[in-house]
């Protein structure tokens, strides 16, 4: 059992967002999540936030602290998907993955390393994909943005990583939730027969990664990406 800690996690309110929240629960943290609507899971403390609107975040980490005291552990989950192939992207299809997977993490992420140096201890955990060094057809969007997440938890590592904070991303593969239900039996089938584990994960087998990131058995770990996907990027 490590040191209960202040924990926020965005779009904490389904998904992984939601698993790993009743990780962070079962761990014994103080568990805040965003979400721009819905809740998150019991025992946990529910702000409404769009992370890509900074005065709703200044509000809601506001709210957070004021209640649940300085954020330590910031996991970065939010994300959107607006799939197309290149030549039917728009620009807008872009910029707006963009604006919520990339930018938003950085909005969320500047506000709360404030208290991290305070405290002298953090966790920066971001949640990637495998797809981001992987490369997906009809995702350039979002695997763009994936990809740079590494590029802002090195570059962090890089800053604070003498301040006892940590940036690592976690890169999920194929995950059973309802972003992949969306898939179709065929295509998940292809995709499936792609993986070496043979199946998605669950979301709580992400969760369990995030959660021992955040613990204190995870703090030599930094700048690091670490695949939960069945072996599906090996090599990436």
């Amino acid at each position: 059992m490590s040191q209960p800690r202040t924990v926020l996690i965005t779009g904490g309110n389904r998904g992984i967002g939601y698993a790993i929240a009743e990780a962070m629960v079962a761990a014994g943290h103080r568990v805040a999540v965003t979400a721009r609507n819905g809740e998150g899971p019991k025992g946990t403390l529910s702000v409404v936030a769009d992370v890509t609107d900074s005065a709703s975040l200044d509000t809601a980490i506001s709210q957070v602290e004021e209640k649940l005291g300085p954020i330590e552990v910031i996991v970065a989950n939010a994300g959107i998907t607006r799939d197309t192939l290149l030549m039917r992207m728009s620009d807008e299809d872009f910029e707006d993955v963009v604006n919520t997977n990339l930018t938003g993490v950085f909005r969320v992420v500047k506000r709360v390393t404030k208290s991290m140096l305070r405290a002298k201890y953090g966790r920066v955990i971001l949640i990637g994909s495998v797809v981001g060094l992987l490369g997906s057809a009809g995702q350039v969007n979002y695997s763009a943005t994936k990809s740079a997440l590494v590029g802002i938890a090195r570059s962090i590592t890089r800053e604070l990583g003498a301040k006892n904070i940590t940036a690592n991303v976690i890169a999920p593969g194929f995950i059973d939730t309802d972003m992949t239900a969306e898939l179709g039996e065929e295509l998940a089938a292809k995709y499936r027969s792609q993986i070496p584990a043979g199946r998605f994960a669950t979301p709580e087998e992400v969760a369990k990664v995030v959660a021992w990131v955040a613990s204190e058995e995870a703090s030599y770990i930094t700048g690091a990406v670490i695949p939960v996907d069945g072996g599906l990027g090996m090599g990436h």
